[in-house]
Protein backbone atom coordinates (compact mmCIF):
# COMPACT_ATOMS: atom_id res chain seq x y z
CA UNK A 1 0.00 0.00 0.00
CA UNK A 2 1.53 3.54 -0.82
CA UNK A 3 1.66 5.75 2.19
CA UNK A 4 -0.80 8.55 2.72
CA UNK A 5 0.62 11.41 3.02
CA UNK A 6 -0.91 14.88 2.81
CA UNK A 7 -0.66 18.53 4.34
CA UNK A 8 -1.60 18.86 7.40
CA UNK A 9 -3.02 22.42 6.84
CA UNK A 10 -5.52 20.85 5.17
CA UNK A 11 -6.99 19.63 8.05
CA UNK A 12 -7.43 22.00 10.84
CA UNK A 13 -6.23 26.11 10.80
CA UNK A 14 -3.18 27.76 12.66
CA UNK A 15 -3.82 29.05 15.69
CA UNK A 16 -4.00 32.79 14.22
CA UNK A 17 -7.49 31.72 12.24
CA UNK A 18 -9.17 29.76 14.77
CA UNK A 19 -10.57 32.99 16.49
CA UNK A 20 -12.65 33.76 13.16
CA UNK A 21 -13.30 30.75 12.45
CA UNK A 22 -15.15 29.60 15.39
CA UNK A 23 -17.13 32.82 16.03
CA UNK A 24 -20.86 32.64 15.83
CA UNK A 25 -21.14 36.15 14.16
CA UNK A 26 -22.99 35.68 10.78
CA UNK A 27 -21.16 36.32 7.87
CA UNK A 28 -22.12 37.96 5.13
CA UNK A 29 -19.96 37.84 1.45
CA UNK A 30 -16.46 39.01 2.87
CA UNK A 31 -17.90 40.92 6.23
CA UNK A 32 -17.96 39.33 9.86
CA UNK A 33 -20.92 40.80 11.37
CA UNK A 34 -21.27 41.52 15.17
CA UNK A 35 -24.57 40.91 16.06
CA UNK A 36 -24.54 43.20 19.27
CA UNK A 37 -23.07 46.08 17.07
CA UNK A 38 -25.31 45.54 13.75
CA UNK A 39 -28.43 45.76 16.25
CA UNK A 40 -27.35 49.28 17.70
CA UNK A 41 -26.69 50.31 14.33
CA UNK A 42 -30.33 49.29 13.50
CA UNK A 43 -32.19 51.07 16.88
CA UNK A 44 -29.44 54.32 16.07
CA UNK A 45 -30.77 54.59 12.31
CA UNK A 46 -34.54 53.94 13.51
CA UNK A 47 -34.69 56.32 16.89
CA UNK A 48 -32.92 59.27 14.23
CA UNK A 49 -35.89 58.41 11.49
CA UNK A 50 -38.40 58.79 15.18
CA UNK A 51 -39.69 55.39 14.12
CA UNK A 52 -41.13 52.98 16.73
CA UNK A 53 -40.49 49.23 16.44
CA UNK A 54 -44.17 48.89 15.41
CA UNK A 55 -43.65 51.36 12.77
CA UNK A 56 -40.77 49.44 11.34
CA UNK A 57 -42.47 46.24 11.53
CA UNK A 58 -44.73 47.10 9.81
CA UNK A 59 -42.78 49.06 6.75
CA UNK A 60 -40.37 45.60 6.16
CA UNK A 61 -43.20 42.42 7.01
CA UNK A 62 -42.17 41.76 10.56
CA UNK A 63 -42.95 41.95 14.17
CA UNK A 64 -42.13 44.43 16.73
CA UNK A 65 -40.73 41.42 19.18
CA UNK A 66 -38.47 40.22 15.80
CA UNK A 67 -37.02 43.67 15.60
CA UNK A 68 -36.58 43.74 18.90
CA UNK A 69 -34.59 40.89 19.77
CA UNK A 70 -32.34 41.93 16.35
CA UNK A 71 -32.16 44.83 18.20
CA UNK A 72 -30.66 43.84 21.48
CA UNK A 73 -28.04 41.20 19.61
CA UNK A 74 -29.87 37.98 20.29
CA UNK A 75 -30.97 37.46 16.34
CA UNK A 76 -29.17 37.91 13.39
CA UNK A 77 -31.69 39.32 10.43
CA UNK A 78 -31.69 37.34 6.75
CA UNK A 79 -30.04 39.08 4.45
CA UNK A 80 -33.09 40.23 2.69
CA UNK A 81 -34.58 41.46 6.31
CA UNK A 82 -31.62 43.23 6.88
CA UNK A 83 -31.85 45.16 3.22
CA UNK A 84 -35.38 45.63 3.85
CA UNK A 85 -34.63 47.62 7.31
CA UNK A 86 -32.00 49.24 5.44
CA UNK A 87 -34.23 50.96 2.78
CA UNK A 88 -36.89 51.82 5.49
CA UNK A 89 -34.38 54.09 7.43
CA UNK A 90 -33.04 55.08 4.49
CA UNK A 91 -29.21 54.05 5.05
CA UNK A 92 -26.88 51.84 2.90
CA UNK A 93 -26.95 48.27 4.16
CA UNK A 94 -23.16 48.73 4.18
CA UNK A 95 -23.77 51.25 6.66
CA UNK A 96 -25.26 48.86 8.89
CA UNK A 97 -22.76 46.42 8.28
CA UNK A 98 -19.69 48.09 8.99
CA UNK A 99 -16.73 46.54 10.90
CA UNK A 100 -16.45 49.84 12.71
CA UNK A 101 -17.03 51.22 16.11
CA UNK A 102 -20.29 51.23 17.31
CA UNK A 103 -22.45 54.40 16.50
CA UNK A 104 -22.21 56.45 19.80
CA UNK A 105 -20.31 55.82 22.75
CA UNK A 106 -23.91 54.92 24.46
CA UNK A 107 -24.20 52.10 21.93
CA UNK A 108 -20.43 51.44 22.40
CA UNK A 109 -21.20 51.09 26.27
CA UNK A 110 -24.38 49.34 26.14
CA UNK A 111 -23.03 46.66 23.83
CA UNK A 112 -20.34 45.90 26.39
CA UNK A 113 -22.76 45.51 29.18
CA UNK A 114 -24.86 42.78 27.09
CA UNK A 115 -21.52 41.08 26.37
CA UNK A 116 -20.29 40.88 29.93
CA UNK A 117 -23.54 39.89 31.34
CA UNK A 118 -23.86 36.88 29.10
CA UNK A 119 -20.21 35.84 30.37
CA UNK A 120 -19.73 32.93 32.15
CA UNK A 121 -18.11 35.12 35.29
CA UNK A 122 -21.63 37.35 35.79
CA UNK A 123 -23.48 33.94 35.09
CA UNK A 124 -21.55 32.33 38.12
CA UNK A 125 -22.61 35.90 40.54
CA UNK A 126 -26.16 34.79 40.36
CA UNK A 127 -27.46 38.20 40.03
CA UNK A 128 -30.33 39.63 37.97
CA UNK A 129 -29.01 41.16 34.52
CA UNK A 130 -29.49 45.34 34.01
CA UNK A 131 -31.25 46.28 30.75
CA UNK A 132 -29.14 48.69 29.38
CA UNK A 133 -32.24 50.88 28.68
CA UNK A 134 -32.47 54.32 26.57
CA UNK A 135 -33.68 55.75 30.56
CA UNK A 136 -30.50 54.10 32.45
CA UNK A 137 -28.14 57.04 33.05
CA UNK A 138 -24.83 57.42 31.02
CA UNK A 139 -22.71 57.81 34.49
CA UNK A 140 -24.39 54.32 35.52
CA UNK A 141 -23.66 52.92 32.30
CA UNK A 142 -19.87 53.88 33.21
CA UNK A 143 -19.64 52.41 36.35
CA UNK A 144 -21.05 48.94 35.18
CA UNK A 145 -19.22 48.50 32.23
CA UNK A 146 -15.86 49.66 34.08
CA UNK A 147 -16.67 47.07 36.92
CA UNK A 148 -17.33 44.18 34.70
CA UNK A 149 -14.35 45.07 33.27
CA UNK A 150 -12.16 44.86 36.24
CA UNK A 151 -13.51 42.10 37.03
CA UNK A 152 -13.23 40.10 34.11
CA UNK A 153 -9.28 41.44 34.27
CA UNK A 154 -8.83 39.66 37.87
CA UNK A 155 -10.31 36.79 36.84
CA UNK A 156 -7.98 36.87 33.93
CA UNK A 157 -4.65 37.45 36.32
CA UNK A 158 -6.08 34.57 38.51
CA UNK A 159 -5.57 32.06 35.12
CA UNK A 160 -2.85 33.87 33.47
CA UNK A 161 -0.27 30.84 34.73
CA UNK A 162 -1.18 28.00 31.93
CA UNK A 163 -2.66 30.74 29.95
CA UNK A 164 -0.98 29.73 26.72
CA UNK A 165 -2.38 25.96 26.48
CA UNK A 166 -5.68 26.97 27.81
CA UNK A 167 -6.43 29.70 24.86
CA UNK A 168 -4.51 27.46 22.22
CA UNK A 169 -7.10 24.51 23.89
CA UNK A 170 -10.24 26.67 23.97
CA UNK A 171 -9.76 28.34 19.93
CA UNK A 172 -9.34 24.60 18.87
CA UNK A 173 -12.51 23.28 20.53
CA UNK A 174 -14.49 26.24 18.91
CA UNK A 175 -13.09 25.54 15.92
CA UNK A 176 -14.29 22.10 16.41
CA UNK A 177 -17.87 22.66 17.12
CA UNK A 178 -18.32 24.67 14.30
CA UNK A 179 -17.47 22.31 12.00
CA UNK A 180 -19.60 19.81 14.35
CA UNK A 181 -16.66 17.70 15.70
CA UNK A 182 -16.17 16.04 11.91
CA UNK A 183 -13.13 16.54 9.72
CA UNK A 184 -13.73 14.72 6.39
CA UNK A 185 -10.64 14.39 4.74
CA UNK A 186 -9.10 12.80 7.86
CA UNK A 187 -12.57 10.21 7.72
CA UNK A 188 -11.50 9.27 4.26
CA UNK A 189 -8.02 9.09 4.91
CA UNK A 190 -8.80 6.63 7.83
CA UNK A 191 -10.86 4.30 5.99
CA UNK A 192 -8.73 4.23 3.06
CA UNK A 193 -5.57 3.06 5.27
CA UNK A 194 -7.77 0.20 7.29
CA UNK A 195 -9.63 -1.24 3.99
CA UNK A 196 -6.09 -0.91 2.44
CA UNK A 197 -4.93 -3.04 5.47
CA UNK A 198 -7.40 -5.56 5.19
CA UNK A 199 -9.89 -4.61 7.38
CA UNK A 200 -13.46 -5.70 6.51
CA UNK A 201 -16.07 -5.51 9.58
CA UNK A 202 -16.43 -5.37 13.39
CA UNK A 203 -12.98 -4.66 15.56
CA UNK A 204 -9.88 -3.53 14.24
CA UNK A 205 -7.63 -6.47 14.74
CA UNK A 206 -4.01 -6.17 16.20
CA UNK A 207 -2.65 -7.75 12.99
CA UNK A 208 -4.29 -5.24 10.43
CA UNK A 209 -2.58 -2.32 12.62
CA UNK A 210 0.22 -4.10 11.96
CA UNK A 211 0.00 -4.74 8.22
CA UNK A 212 -0.67 -0.90 8.33
CA UNK A 213 2.46 0.14 9.93
CA UNK A 214 4.90 -2.37 7.95
CA UNK A 215 3.08 -0.93 4.74
CA UNK A 216 4.88 2.60 5.94
CA UNK A 217 7.76 0.60 6.89
CA UNK A 218 7.25 0.11 10.58
CA UNK A 219 7.34 -2.30 13.34
CA UNK A 220 5.92 -2.31 16.31
CA UNK A 221 7.43 -3.31 19.00
CA UNK A 222 6.53 -3.40 22.66
CA UNK A 223 8.67 -1.97 25.92
CA UNK A 224 8.20 -2.14 29.59
CA UNK A 225 10.50 1.15 29.74
CA UNK A 226 8.90 3.71 27.70
CA UNK A 227 9.93 6.99 28.82
CA UNK A 228 7.83 8.78 31.04
CA UNK A 229 7.13 11.80 29.51
CA UNK A 230 5.70 10.03 26.24
CA UNK A 231 2.94 7.34 25.26
CA UNK A 232 5.16 6.28 22.50
CA UNK A 233 8.32 6.67 20.67
CA UNK A 234 9.08 6.47 17.04
CA UNK A 235 12.65 5.47 16.08
CA UNK A 236 12.51 7.18 11.72
CA UNK A 237 15.72 5.82 11.16
CA UNK A 238 15.02 2.28 11.93
CA UNK A 239 11.44 2.20 11.13
CA UNK A 240 10.04 0.94 14.62
CA UNK A 241 7.49 2.18 16.52
CA UNK A 242 7.99 1.67 20.19
CA UNK A 243 4.85 0.79 22.84
CA UNK A 244 4.23 -0.04 26.37
CA UNK A 245 3.36 -3.50 27.20
CA UNK A 246 -0.36 -3.41 27.56
CA UNK A 247 -3.28 -0.48 27.48
CA UNK A 248 -2.82 2.72 29.36
CA UNK A 249 -5.86 2.21 31.98
CA UNK A 250 -9.32 4.08 31.43
CA UNK A 251 -7.14 5.97 28.22
CA UNK A 252 -5.73 5.03 24.90
CA UNK A 253 -5.70 1.35 23.68
CA UNK A 254 -2.18 -0.33 22.14
CA UNK A 255 -4.26 -0.13 18.67
CA UNK A 256 -5.12 3.69 19.27
CA UNK A 257 -1.79 4.05 20.63
CA UNK A 258 0.12 2.18 17.18
CA UNK A 259 -2.42 4.44 14.99
CA UNK A 260 -1.60 7.68 16.20
CA UNK A 261 2.41 7.12 16.13
CA UNK A 262 2.01 6.47 12.52
CA UNK A 263 -0.81 9.14 11.86
CA UNK A 264 2.48 11.45 11.99
CA UNK A 265 3.44 10.14 8.70
CA UNK A 266 -0.36 9.95 7.17
CA UNK A 267 -0.64 13.22 7.82
CA UNK A 268 2.18 14.90 6.59
CA UNK A 269 2.87 16.46 10.57
CA UNK A 270 6.28 18.13 10.58
CA UNK A 271 7.98 18.81 14.40
CA UNK A 272 5.12 21.46 16.19
CA UNK A 273 6.32 25.39 16.03
CA UNK A 274 4.23 26.13 18.90
CA UNK A 275 2.14 25.05 21.60
CA UNK A 276 -1.19 25.60 19.27
CA UNK A 277 0.70 23.14 16.85
CA UNK A 278 1.05 20.56 19.20
CA UNK A 279 -2.50 20.15 20.39
CA UNK A 280 -4.05 20.66 16.78
CA UNK A 281 -1.80 18.13 15.70
CA UNK A 282 -2.49 16.11 18.83
CA UNK A 283 -6.38 16.35 18.00
CA UNK A 284 -5.22 15.19 13.94
CA UNK A 285 -3.71 11.68 15.50
CA UNK A 286 -6.27 11.10 17.89
CA UNK A 287 -9.34 11.61 15.14
CA UNK A 288 -6.97 9.40 12.57
CA UNK A 289 -6.39 6.60 15.27
CA UNK A 290 -10.53 7.22 15.83
CA UNK A 291 -11.41 6.68 11.94
CA UNK A 292 -9.66 3.60 11.65
CA UNK A 293 -10.71 1.87 14.86
CA UNK A 294 -14.56 2.91 13.69
CA UNK A 295 -14.35 3.53 10.18
CA UNK A 296 -17.26 5.76 8.95
CA UNK A 297 -18.78 3.36 6.85
CA UNK A 298 -19.00 0.90 9.02
CA UNK A 299 -20.17 3.27 12.38
CA UNK A 300 -23.10 4.13 10.01
CA UNK A 301 -23.90 0.56 9.16
CA UNK A 302 -23.98 0.20 13.20
CA UNK A 303 -25.72 3.48 13.80
CA UNK A 304 -28.47 4.38 10.98
CA UNK A 305 -30.82 1.31 11.18
CA UNK A 306 -30.93 2.10 14.96
CA UNK A 307 -31.29 5.78 14.73
CA UNK A 308 -34.38 4.35 12.75
CA UNK A 309 -35.23 1.78 15.58
CA UNK A 310 -34.90 4.77 18.11
CA UNK A 311 -32.40 2.27 19.96
CA UNK A 312 -29.16 3.85 19.82
CA UNK A 313 -27.27 3.13 22.89
CA UNK A 314 -23.19 4.03 22.92
CA UNK A 315 -22.73 0.65 25.05
CA UNK A 316 -23.74 -0.98 21.54
CA UNK A 317 -21.42 1.08 19.61
CA UNK A 318 -18.41 0.26 22.04
CA UNK A 319 -19.06 -3.28 22.06
CA UNK A 320 -19.22 -4.09 18.26
CA UNK A 321 -16.38 -2.20 17.60
CA UNK A 322 -14.06 -3.45 20.24
CA UNK A 323 -12.92 -0.50 21.94
CA UNK A 324 -13.22 1.76 25.19
CA UNK A 325 -16.41 3.26 26.30
CA UNK A 326 -14.69 7.17 26.05
CA UNK A 327 -13.23 6.41 22.50
CA UNK A 328 -16.97 5.11 21.67
CA UNK A 329 -18.66 8.19 23.02
CA UNK A 330 -16.28 10.44 21.32
CA UNK A 331 -16.73 8.90 17.95
CA UNK A 332 -20.15 8.88 18.32
CA UNK A 333 -19.91 12.77 18.33
CA UNK A 334 -17.58 12.79 15.22
CA UNK A 335 -20.76 11.34 13.34
CA UNK A 336 -24.00 12.10 15.04
CA UNK A 337 -24.95 15.75 13.74
CA UNK A 338 -22.74 15.38 10.44
CA UNK A 339 -24.67 12.09 9.63
CA UNK A 340 -27.27 11.55 11.89
CA UNK A 341 -28.67 15.11 12.20
CA UNK A 342 -28.17 14.88 15.98
CA UNK A 343 -26.42 18.02 17.95
CA UNK A 344 -24.80 16.23 21.34
CA UNK A 345 -22.49 16.85 23.98
CA UNK A 346 -19.56 14.49 25.47
CA UNK A 347 -17.92 15.19 28.97
CA UNK A 348 -15.56 12.92 30.91
CA UNK A 349 -15.36 13.99 34.78
CA UNK A 350 -13.37 13.33 37.10
CA UNK A 351 -14.62 11.61 40.54
CA UNK A 352 -14.06 15.51 42.19
CA UNK A 353 -16.08 16.64 39.60
CA UNK A 354 -13.87 18.49 37.56
CA UNK A 355 -14.40 18.62 33.92
CA UNK A 356 -11.63 16.41 32.28
CA UNK A 357 -12.91 16.84 27.91
CA UNK A 358 -15.82 18.64 26.96
CA UNK A 359 -17.32 19.05 23.57
CA UNK A 360 -21.06 20.30 22.77
CA UNK A 361 -22.49 21.89 19.67
CA UNK A 362 -26.29 21.28 21.21
CA UNK A 363 -26.43 24.31 23.71
CA UNK A 364 -25.91 22.53 27.07
CA UNK A 365 -23.58 25.35 28.31
CA UNK A 366 -20.68 23.70 29.55
CA UNK A 367 -19.20 25.07 32.70
CA UNK A 368 -16.13 27.74 31.83
CA UNK A 369 -13.92 29.91 33.07
CA UNK A 370 -13.47 33.64 31.58
CA UNK A 371 -11.23 32.58 28.86
CA UNK A 372 -13.81 29.98 27.42
CA UNK A 373 -11.58 26.89 28.68
CA UNK A 374 -13.80 24.45 30.30
CA UNK A 375 -10.72 21.92 31.32
CA UNK A 376 -10.68 22.02 35.09
CA UNK A 377 -14.12 23.14 35.76
CA UNK A 378 -16.82 22.17 37.91
CA UNK A 379 -19.83 20.22 37.04
CA UNK A 380 -22.87 20.34 38.34
CA UNK A 381 -23.68 17.82 41.11
CA UNK A 382 -27.40 17.40 39.75
CA UNK A 383 -25.70 16.68 36.51
CA UNK A 384 -25.97 13.33 35.10
CA UNK A 385 -21.99 12.95 35.15
CA UNK A 386 -21.47 13.38 38.84
CA UNK A 387 -24.94 11.73 39.61
CA UNK A 388 -23.61 8.17 37.99
CA UNK A 389 -20.89 8.37 40.63
CA UNK A 390 -24.02 7.64 43.37
CA UNK A 391 -25.22 4.65 42.14
CA UNK A 392 -24.32 1.02 43.38
CA UNK A 393 -24.86 -1.01 40.12
CA UNK A 394 -22.72 0.24 37.25
CA UNK A 395 -22.60 -2.70 34.74
CA UNK A 396 -25.02 -0.23 32.26
CA UNK A 397 -25.41 3.07 30.94
CA UNK A 398 -26.94 5.13 33.32
CA UNK A 399 -30.21 7.52 31.97
CA UNK A 400 -30.95 10.88 33.58
CA UNK A 401 -33.18 14.39 32.02
CA UNK A 402 -31.88 17.70 33.41
CA UNK A 403 -33.66 20.78 33.59
CA UNK A 404 -30.62 23.61 32.93
CA UNK A 405 -30.67 27.12 32.05
CA UNK A 406 -30.10 26.33 28.65
CA UNK A 407 -33.02 23.74 28.39
CA UNK A 408 -33.54 20.29 29.59
CA UNK A 409 -31.43 17.20 27.77
CA UNK A 410 -31.28 13.69 28.47
CA UNK A 411 -27.95 12.24 29.44
CA UNK A 412 -26.63 8.66 28.91
CA UNK A 413 -23.71 8.24 31.49
CA UNK A 414 -21.22 5.46 32.13
CA UNK A 415 -18.40 5.59 34.92
CA UNK A 416 -15.01 4.14 35.06
CA UNK A 417 -11.64 3.38 37.24
CA UNK A 418 -7.96 4.53 36.71
CA UNK A 419 -5.02 4.55 39.48
CA UNK A 420 -6.01 7.77 39.41
CA UNK A 421 -9.24 7.72 40.69
CA UNK A 422 -12.95 7.41 38.96
CA UNK A 423 -14.35 9.00 35.94
CA UNK A 424 -17.17 9.14 33.87
CA UNK A 425 -18.02 9.66 30.77
CA UNK A 426 -21.02 11.34 29.12
CA UNK A 427 -23.01 11.37 26.06
CA UNK A 428 -26.17 14.07 26.07
CA UNK A 429 -28.59 15.51 23.83
CA UNK A 430 -31.64 18.58 23.58
CA UNK A 431 -35.23 16.49 25.36
CA UNK A 432 -36.35 16.50 21.53
CA UNK A 433 -33.80 14.94 20.75
CA UNK A 434 -33.73 11.72 23.28
CA UNK A 435 -36.59 9.50 21.30
CA UNK A 436 -33.47 7.94 19.38
CA UNK A 437 -31.75 6.56 22.43
CA UNK A 438 -32.09 3.46 24.66
CA UNK A 439 -33.25 4.96 28.16
CA UNK A 440 -35.74 7.78 27.05
CA UNK A 441 -37.58 6.28 29.14
CA UNK A 442 -36.28 6.95 32.18
CA UNK A 443 -37.76 8.13 34.79
CA UNK A 444 -35.27 10.23 36.24
CA UNK A 445 -34.82 14.32 36.23
CA UNK A 446 -33.03 16.57 37.99
CA UNK A 447 -32.70 20.67 37.85
CA UNK A 448 -29.64 22.35 37.62
CA UNK A 449 -29.49 26.28 37.73
CA UNK A 450 -25.84 26.04 37.28
CA UNK A 451 -23.21 28.55 37.00
CA UNK A 452 -25.82 30.29 39.70
CA UNK A 453 -23.41 28.92 42.94
CA UNK A 454 -26.55 28.68 45.08
CA UNK A 455 -27.26 25.58 42.86
CA UNK A 456 -24.82 22.85 44.33
CA UNK A 457 -21.87 24.81 45.66
CA UNK A 458 -23.05 27.45 48.04
CA UNK A 459 -22.92 25.42 51.00
CA UNK A 460 -26.55 25.86 53.33
CA UNK A 461 -26.86 29.44 55.51
CA UNK A 462 -27.03 27.27 58.53
CA UNK A 463 -23.45 25.59 58.42
CA UNK A 464 -22.21 28.61 56.78
CA UNK A 465 -22.93 30.30 60.26
CA UNK A 466 -21.45 26.87 62.11
CA UNK A 467 -18.46 26.10 60.03
CA UNK A 468 -17.15 29.55 58.21
CA UNK A 469 -15.30 30.80 61.59
CA UNK A 470 -14.37 27.13 63.26
CA UNK A 471 -12.74 25.02 59.82
CA UNK A 472 -9.25 25.11 58.29
CA UNK A 473 -8.81 22.61 55.46
CA UNK A 474 -6.20 21.88 53.51
CA UNK A 475 -6.64 21.63 49.94
CA UNK A 476 -4.89 18.92 47.87
CA UNK A 477 -2.32 20.78 45.50
CA UNK A 478 -2.90 19.53 42.16
CA UNK A 479 0.98 19.68 40.92
CA UNK A 480 0.34 19.33 37.46
CA UNK A 481 -0.94 23.00 37.48
CA UNK A 482 1.93 24.33 38.50
CA UNK A 483 4.57 21.87 37.28
CA UNK A 484 6.24 23.56 34.22
CA UNK A 485 6.47 20.80 30.88
CA UNK A 486 10.08 19.53 29.84
CA UNK A 487 12.04 21.37 27.60
CA UNK A 488 12.60 19.55 24.51
CA UNK A 489 11.56 19.86 21.00
CA UNK A 490 8.09 18.57 21.04
CA UNK A 491 6.03 20.12 24.27
CA UNK A 492 6.31 17.76 27.50
CA UNK A 493 8.60 15.53 25.95
CA UNK A 494 12.16 15.18 28.12
CA UNK A 495 14.44 15.22 25.33
CA UNK A 496 17.25 13.40 27.42
CA UNK A 497 15.36 10.40 28.12
CA UNK A 498 14.13 10.01 25.36
CA UNK A 499 17.38 9.43 23.48
CA UNK A 500 18.89 7.75 25.71
CA UNK A 501 15.93 5.31 25.21
CA UNK A 502 16.08 5.38 21.36
CA UNK A 503 19.77 4.97 21.44
CA UNK A 504 19.76 1.61 24.03
CA UNK A 505 16.65 0.19 21.99
CA UNK A 506 18.58 0.80 18.58
CA UNK A 507 19.39 -2.27 16.41
CA UNK A 508 23.28 -3.05 16.41
CA UNK A 509 25.30 -0.65 14.38
CA UNK A 510 26.58 -2.95 11.50
CA UNK A 511 30.14 -3.88 11.21
CA UNK A 512 32.54 -1.41 9.20
CA UNK A 513 32.53 -4.06 6.64
CA UNK A 514 28.89 -2.97 5.23
CA UNK A 515 29.26 -0.35 2.16
CA UNK A 516 25.55 1.63 3.07
CA UNK A 517 26.82 3.70 6.36
CA UNK A 518 23.46 4.79 8.82
CA UNK A 519 22.27 8.06 7.85
CA UNK A 520 21.88 9.82 10.73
Amino acid sequence: MRILRVQVSRFLPYRHDMADSASSNQTYGTETLDALTLGKRIRHARTRQRLTLAQLADQVGSTASQLSHIENGRREPRLTLLSAIAAALDVPTADLLDAGPPPDRRAELEIALERAQRGPLFAQLGLSTVRPSRTLPLPVLEQLVGLHTELEQRAARAVATPEEARRANTELRDWMRGHDNYLPEIEELGEEAVRKAGYTSGALTHSTVSNLAGSMGFEIIHVPDLPHSTRTVTDLENGRIYLPPASIPGGHGLRSLALQAMAHRVLGHTRPTSYADFLRQRLEINYFAATCLIPRSAALEHLEPRKRAKEIAIEDFRDAFGVTHDAAAQRFTNLATAHLGIPVHFLRVAEDGTLEKGYANDGVGLPSDVTGAVEGQYVCRHWAARAAFARRTRTTEFHQYTDTPHGTFWCSTQTGSTESGEFSITVGVPFEEAKWFRGRETRRREASTCPDESCCRRPEEALIARWRDASWPSAAAHAQVLAPLPAGRFPGVDDAEVYAFLEANAPTTPSLENDTPLQR
